[in-house]
């Protein structure tokens, strides 16, 4: 039995879905600490990073962090092999090459999220979120900075624009084989898949206008990841309204294991 069970973790295509299982559960741990936030019942308005140091409190917290680190860096492998290997034929064209971009930008994302989980687990990591305003404040600092932090808040604001789209024209479900689904299960993967990239693209969209707020007034300090979007939500909008993004989140999450186990998988 654990001859079969190595051999088929070390398929690459299992590797791939626990990878995009390991995103999954970080959003659902997100979503699930800012929704008990809003509603008063602890938790926590954070960052993935900050999310993941949430585990890192009991011995049953390690153990899932020690898990979601080796999934996030099962998903770095994938987004690599989707840049470099192109397994999904998206060419060389300029279509393709932004699409193989984006891929590996993502790849840059969880790469980081999976090493500061394993400083988590070894006692030297931190969860103070501010990576992005001292990038940010970088940025700002150089010849044109704040012309280039537009630049940054443009990438954000495509990309938020995407998630809607995403949502709402139904591309969600591209590349997910839905044949043997029940009704249930349907009508889960459309409520969760819009719910979710609705809020993603919300949330990504508040992290577009705050980074160009910092380029308009050139400082840092005015821009802001994912906790920050979240207390502008709050502030501006109401607790309600956290934490109906919060819960999209959750969706986004779960949408994300149902697109682990039932994506398309070319290696």
């Amino acid at each position: 039995m654990l001859w079969w069970y190595t051999k088929n973790f070390m398929d690459k295509e299992t590797v791939i879905r626990y990878g995009i299982a390991a995103k999954g559960f970080v959003y659902i741990l997100l979503g699930g600490l800012t929704v008990l936030a809003a509603a008063g019942l602890g938790g926590s308005k954070s960052d993935t990073g900050g999310a993941l140091s949430f585990l890192s409190g009991s011995t049953v917290g390690q153990l899932l962090l020690a898990a979601t680190a080796a999934g996030l860096a099962a998903y770095v492998f994938w987004r690599l092999y989707q840049t470099f290997g192109d397994p999904e034929g998206k060419g060389k064209d300029a279509k393709g090459l932004a699409i193989r971009v984006g891929y590996f930008s993502s790849g840059v994302i969880y790469a980081a999220l999976a090493f500061s989980a394993v400083e988590m687990l070894i006692g030297s990591g931190s969860d103070s979120g501010d990576g992005g305003n001292s990038m940010i404040a970088k940025a700002l600092s150089q010849t044109y900075g704040q012309i280039i932090v537009g630049i940054v808040a443009c990438i954000y604001l495509g990309k938020a624009l995407y998630q809607i789209h995403r949502a709402y024209s139904g591309n969600y479900k591209k590349k997910i084989e839905e044949q043997h689904f029940s009704d249930k299960t349907q009508k889960l993967v459309v409520v969760s898949g819009i719910a979710g990239y609705t809020a993603r693209g919300v949330v990504i969209g508040i992290i577009a206008y705050l980074t160009f707020r910092a380029a308009f007034t050139n400082n840092s300090d005015e821009s802001g990841g994912t906790s920050e979007a979240f207390d502008f939500l709050q502030n501006e909008f109401g607790t309600l309204i956290l934490g109906i993004i919060a819960l999209g989140l959750v969706m986004y999450g779960i949408f994300t294991l149902i697109k682990a186990r039932h994506r398309r998988v070319n290696v």
